[in-house]
């Protein structure tokens, strides 16, 4: 799944168990499922973050390249 069907179904989870709507045993099966879930937007979140940071270095290189 993409990061943002991850986001969306964590955001449904949080409203589900915010709306006090699941009884003791659902709410541990979706706080598990929204833990798995944050967890994997969150290495999303980091390995976009390495790739950004890497191509605006590599950008820096160019201008300074250039400006010489």
């Amino acid at each position: 799944m993409s990061f943002e069907d991850n986001l969306k179904r964590l955001e449904e989870i949080v409203a589900k168990l915010e709306s006090g709507e699941c009884g003791l045993d659902e709410a541990t099966l979706l706080f598990g499922e929204g833990k798995s879930l944050a967890e994997t937007c969150a290495k999303s979140l980091d390995e976009n973050k390495g790739k950004i940071v890497e191509l605006v270095e590599q950008l820096d290189g160019i201008v300074e390249k250039s400006l010489k």
